[in-house]
């Protein structure tokens, strides 16, 4: 019988050592799982500040909306450094992501640091934050609006291609690019693009504290330096991502050495400075094709 329980007891004692090691190798597997994660995928057990960039064209992005509403509600997440480098997009992507950022601020500190260029649309990304920095040769500014119309209907002319073209109304689907625009589409343009600037202009005044003679120097559609942007109130301080850093620390009391985690929601449709290029077409490429019923063929920019 004695030999008998010892055989017992020490079968029991091999079990709960293979016990043991088992659980422990699945905790060094998950752990070991984790570390490959790229920062961006790896659970945020720790507090911590989110890097996010803002490059390239801004477009309508989903993902992009649904990344920023999740570092919105983040507990872990204290602050939120923005880095940009993109000359604008459309007007209602940057509308988008100034409100999607505007979420973010409420609830934490956010910082934006423009390297090459913030401007346009990019700007306006930029004074959704609480403070923004740039390198003395940054490009920020062109506060305004565009449009480009491609019209190919001198070229129809000349290759004797007529369009027939029935609507229920003179303005619908105009301007169109078989046919050349009259006084009266070229005004109901110029209210559109009128509208959209006056929101822009009153974005700028209240989230940068200008009156109205400070706006008129700014707000006319040049470009500016980060040197002349500081002395316009168009930017907080010259600087990059430490000087950023810094101003966490002074005015948010956040610990310098808090870990900064790169957050992003996939690659940009073009690197810059190849976006400007397509800023500058993007009156010739749609994004969708042209529809009966009067679908634009162009996008009014930033």
């Amino acid at each position: 019988m004695s030999a008998t329980a010892d055989l017992i007891l020490e079968r029991r004692r091999v079990r709960r050592r293979l016990a043991f090691w088992r659980i422990a190798a699945i905790v060094l597997a998950v752990v070991a799982a984790i570390a490959l994660l790229p920062d961006r995928e790896r659970p945020a057990l720790v507090d911590h500040l989110a890097r996010i960039r803002i490059e390239g064209l801004i477009l309508d992005d989903p993902a992009r909306g649904e990344e920023l509403a999740r570092l919105a509600e983040s507990e872990r997440v204290k602050g939120v450094i923005m880095q940009i480098n993109s000359p604008g997009g459309t007007v209602a992507a940057s509308e988008a992501l100034y409100e999607d950022l505007r979420r973010i601020a409420e609830r934490k500190p956010v910082v934006a640091v423009m390297s090459e260029v913030g401007a346009s649309g990019a700007y306006i990304a930029a004074i959704a934050a609480d403070h923004i920095v740039a390198r003395g040769n940054s490009l920020t500014g062109s506060i305004g609006v565009v449009a480009e119309i491609p019209n190919v209907a001198g070229l129809m002319e000349k290759l004797g291609i007529d369009v027939t073209r029935v609507k229920s109304a003179p303005l619908k689907a105009e301007p169109s690019f078989t046919t050349r625009p009259d006084d009266a589409v070229l005004e109901a343009e110029r209210a559109l693009i009128a509208d959209s600037y006056a929101w822009f202009r009153e974005l700028v005044a209240g989230r940068r504290g200008l009156d109205d003679a400070a706006l008129e120097t700014v707000a006319d559609g040049r470009v500016f330096t980060g040197r002349q942007a500081v002395a316009n109130g168009l930017i907080d301080a010259i600087g990059g991502e430490r000087t950023a850093r810094e101003w966490l620390v002074a005015e948010h009391d956040l610990p310098e050495s808090m870990r900064v985690i790169d957050y992003d929601w996939g690659e940009s449709l073009l690197p810059w400075p190849a976006s400007m290029l397509e800023e500058s077409l993007a009156g010739l490429l749609p994004e969708t094709p042209v529809l009966p019923g009067g679908t634009r063929l162009y996008a009014v920019i930033y």
